[in-house]
Parts: structure tokens; sequence; C-alpha cells
């Protein structure tokens, strides 16, 4: 039997939903929209994002080149550290640069300023909104992300243009509307002699069940506030539910349970699975035991935990039924590796009209050249 190759899928149609939410609502904010560069990174599609959103963020060199390359606008960057070259190269891509310690910002403000680059620090709110992701909670006590209030040294305000927080990871605007109370109360004395304040990512702005509203309050609230343009950072918004992974059933077995091994990999594909952990929906896959049949869905690779998760269905799997993921977009091509030698699947874009194009394919090259 010939089974096809598994490829990611991007729908237009539906980016486009998410990208006028996100201009909505920085219009109705009055702030500015940024890619999270980090969650997605299909510059192929930069043209159509750049007419929605202000720019784009990056962690690194790559990252910031990448943007200024193929996406008009704006481009920042934050890492938890820097070394010398990166900074040299950072400051002929970026528009700002956040720094993450007084020390960082001492010592690189001057050649920011000298290649006219905005400087920024990221700050630290000790406000922990999450639960039970630690892994994602950069407020999480020990935390390496952000400069506390104690740590704090003021003799660096006159170097800096604006502060910076990210502590939010798939979240509602209640946890943002709780860091940035936290975050007034620490650090409100500085932000009055800021131009621009970063509110960070983790935003689920386009989510069904968002409080956009209440966004809008916060942001609006901090402008005023301060007098400071504020910038958001959303990756999982801008491609939330746009994607696709594309699967098939390689060979079905019995082992105390009834198990599948598809053509693709957690380890390998989508990485959040294992890492979060994260249960990706599935078309047609109800939850163990919800349906008549129930499997153990794994990936192809010899990691005995490459396992995607349990998931049951209305009839029996057969060798080559094709199964599909949701939410597929973030997080999982540009995390996607080739460990055990797995190819990585092709990346299609499904047009406005129909009509698909493949972005990307994969063969073994892709595999040798990163050895």
């Amino acid at each position: 039997m010939h089974i096809p190759a598994p490829y990611f899928l991007i729908d237009e149609t539906k980016l486009i939903q998410n990208l006028e939410i996100l201009r909505a609502v920085a219009g109705e904010a009055d702030c500015k929209i940024l890619l999270a560069q980090k969650a997605y990174s299909i510059y192929q599609t930069y043209p159509l994002l750049a007419r929605y959103l202000a720019g784009t963020t990056a962690s690194g060199v790559f990252e910031a080149r990448l943007g200024r390359e193929y996406f008009p606008g704006e481009v920042h960057a934050f890492s938890p550290a820097f070394r010398d070259k990166d900074v040299q190269a950072l400051v002929g891509l970026c528009d700002h640069i956040v720094f993450n310690t007084p020390a960082q910002v001492r010592r690189y403000a001057p050649a920011c300023r000298a290649a006219g680059v905005s400087v920024g620090l990221r700050v630290n709110p000790e406000r922990s909104t999450q639960e039970g992701h630690a892994i994602y909670d950069p407020c999480a006590p020990g935390s390496r992300l952000g400069t506390t209030l104690a740590n704090f040294e003021e003799d660096i305000l006159p170097l800096l243009d604006g502060l910076h927080f990210h502590t939010l990871c798939e979240q509602n605007a209640d946890a943002l509307e709780q860091t940035a109370a936290a975050f007034c109360e620490k650090f409100g004395k500085y932000a009055a002699r800021m131009r621009w304040l970063n509110l960070g990512g983790g935003h689920h702005i386009t989510r069904d069940d968002y409080d956009r509203a209440r966004l809008v309050r916060v942001v609006r609230g901090l402008r005023e506030k301060y007098g400071a343009r504020i910038y958001l950072e959303p990756g999982e918004a801008v491609v939330l539910d746009a994607g696709t992974l594309h699967a098939h059933v390689l060979e079905t077995m019995h082992n105390g349970m009834d198990i599948a091994i598809l053509d693709v990999s957690a380890a390998c594909h989508m990485p959040d699975v294992l890492e979060m952990p994260y249960r990706p929906p599935l078309a047609g896959g109800g939850k163990p035991g919800e349906k008549a049949h129930t499997y153990r869905l794994g990936g192809p690779t010899c990691l005995a935990g490459d396992v995607i998760g349990d998931y049951s269905f209305d009839s029996p799997l057969r060798e080559g039924d094709e199964l599909v993921f949701g939410d597929m977009a973030l997080y999982t091509m540009v995390k996607t590796n080739t460990f055990n030698g797995m190819p990585l699947p092709d990346i299609r874009y499904r047009h406005a009209d129909g009509s698909v194009e493949t972005l990307r394919s994969f063969g073994y090259e892709d595999f040798r050249s990163r050895l």
C-alpha cells in the first residue's frame, strides 16, 4: 500500500481571521502588536502578516535577521544573555534590544545608542499566574528571566528607553491584569520615565473565550498612566488553529491495549507533546473510552516514550488511514528535529481560494547538513 508522506498545512483563511482580530485589538488598545518568531517563523507568509502586525520579535541573531529581511516593520530582540558578537550583529538589525540584567545594559547600551537602537530591560514582577506548567513560568522561584526589584539598579535608568515583562503562557486577560498590577506596584516609579513598555507574549488574544475588552482596558490604562507606547508580542495568537499536521497509520498492534504506529513523531514533529505535556486535538478522535475503539498513538522512532496520546475512534484504525492533528502551526515547525533520522514533514499552504502550495519539502540532505 502506498502511504503518502506526512505534511503540515497552514490555512490562510484562518490566519487572516486571527490577524484581523489582532489588528482590531491593536487599534482599540492603541498599542503595537509584534509576531514572536519563536512560535512561528514561516517567512513565506510574512508579507501577509506584515499587513496586520507592526513587526517581529527575536531571541537571537538568526531570528532578527529573518524578521529584518522578510517582515517589513520593527524588529525587537531579547535574550537572557548576549555575547559581544551577537550585539555587534543585532545593532544592525534591530529597532529595540531588551537586556536581562543591569550588567548587560551597562555593557551594551553604548553600542545600541551609537546605532540608534532603543534599549530595554526585562523585569520580573514576581507574580506567578501559571498553573501546572512551571517550565513556562518566568516568575517561578529561581527564574533566570528578568530582573527582580531587589536586583534593579537605579543608576542604569539614564540608559533605558523601556521596560519589558513576559510572564504569561496561553493565558487570558485576567492573568495580564494581575501581572500588570504587580508590575505597577514594583516598577511603576521607573515606568513613568520610560518611552515604551513591552508586555511580552502568552496572550491568547484570538481564542474564542479570550476577554479582549479587558485586555484593551489594561493596555489603555498603562498607556494613560505612564504615557508610554505599549507593545504586545504574541506568538500563538497569530496562528492559533491555523495549522494542521496530516499523519498516517503505518501499523497497528496490541500489547494490553490497541496501539497505532504513525508516520509522525511526538519527539521529532510535535515536541511540546512531551515537553509540556500537551495533548493535540485530533479530528474525529475522542478521549480514551469515549468512542468504541481506543488506541495509543505512537511515533516511529526508537524512543520508548515517543507517544502522542491515547485517543478513541468510531471505527478500528487501518494501515494508511489519515489522522489530522489540529493547532499545529505554533511551536511545531520551529521545533522539529531529525532525531533517529526522521524525515521532516512537508510544509504546505492553503490559499484563501482553496489552492494548495508546497512551501518546503525536506530530504536526506536536510538531515545530513545538520550534523
